[in-house]
């Protein structure tokens, strides 16, 4: 009997260029066999930016993929990771801005997931300016659930004891976070917990079975030579935490959720179980589950 492939999930990538986890969660979207994906927005936005996003989309060939931006041109915005790996590579100017690239997006397709791995100027700028936009899901890399949420032999032993604790994603917007978390225009939400994506690290182990399955998709070959690099410099290796949450987006099963209500208390983000909010919160992570869907192995 033949097995029928799970169908392509329809993606809108929001994501940032300090950190080389978005540009490796690039790398993945762009050519695994579910994902069709849709456009890419970046935040700030800056031509720097958008130049290394364009230039990842050429080499996996898909350089159709709208990317969206800003008018803003700051090279800070960009990984000096990036310059090592890619080499100097020329800014670019974006198809528009990136609300307005994210709202054309969803328009044309309801049914997109979006993935969120920066702080949500974009996607929070596009819900107030394009009132009539929905969403399917949204899968977030951001929030905290503390030891009230999470079970004790699902807790990270750095945040023992810990309630709340302040997450990059949503303090870089507090009030489009906000906004997001009570938007009833979004089918779903699901967060991967700062308390949760800590403990998934690619590290040596890691890229060895990386490569092993490499030249599966051109997108994950990319990856390993990326890693290559980063792990020539910090063999301990790197926290994977937008990686996962693009696994998250394919296959819910990869973390263990709880539904809650999320809140913001002095700075940090916490959350308390609440059923019939819509939101879901990562409490543990499949880490076999993890790799197979990253790798579709």
């Amino acid at each position: 009997m033949e097995c029928n492939p799970l169908p392509a999930v329809p993606v809108a990538f929001d994501m940032e260029t300090s950190d080389p986890d978005d540009v490796f969660t690039l790398c993945i979207l762009a050519t695994h066999p579910r994902v069709e994906l849709l456009s890419v927005t970046v935040t700030p936005g800056s031509d720097e930016q958008v130049g290394v996003v364009r230039h990842v989309l050429g080499l996996l060939g898909r350089s159709s993929v709208p990317v969206g931006g800003s008018t803003a041109s700051n090279p800070k915005h960009v990984s000096e990771f990036h310059r090592k790996w890619l080499g100097n590579v020329p800014p670019a100017r974006p198809d528009g801005l990136g609300p307005d690239v994210l709202a054309d997006t969803l328009r044309k397709r309801p049914d997109a997931t979006l993935l969120t791995g920066a702080p949500l100027k974009n996607p929070g700028a596009m819900l107030k300016a394009h009132q009539g936009v929905r969403m399917a899901a949204w899968v977030a890399q951001g929030g905290f659930a503390g030891d009230s949420v999470v079970p004790p032999e699902h807790r990270l032993e750095k945040f023992a004891g810990r309630e709340t604790c302040p997450t990059f994603n949503f303090n870089g917007a507090p009030a489009f976070a906000k906004d997001m978390l009570a938007s009833d225009r979004i089918g779903g939400r699901w967060l991967v917990s700062k308390n949760v994506c800590h403990g998934v690290v690619y590290d040596a182990e890691f890229h060895s079975r990386v490569g092993a399955l490499s030249r599966r998709t051109p997108g994950m070959r990319l990856v390993h030579e990326g890693m290559s690099v980063y792990l020539a410099g910090r063999p301990e290796g790197k926290a994977f935490h937008d990686p996962l949450a693009a696994a998250v987006a394919l296959d819910r099963g990869v973390c263990g959720f709880r539904e809650v209500e999320v809140y913001r208390e002095r700075g940090d983000w916490g959350s308390r179980l609440s059923p019939g909010t819509g939101t879901w919160i990562a409490v543990s992570v499949d880490m076999d589950r993890f790799f197979s869907t990253l790798t579709e192995s």
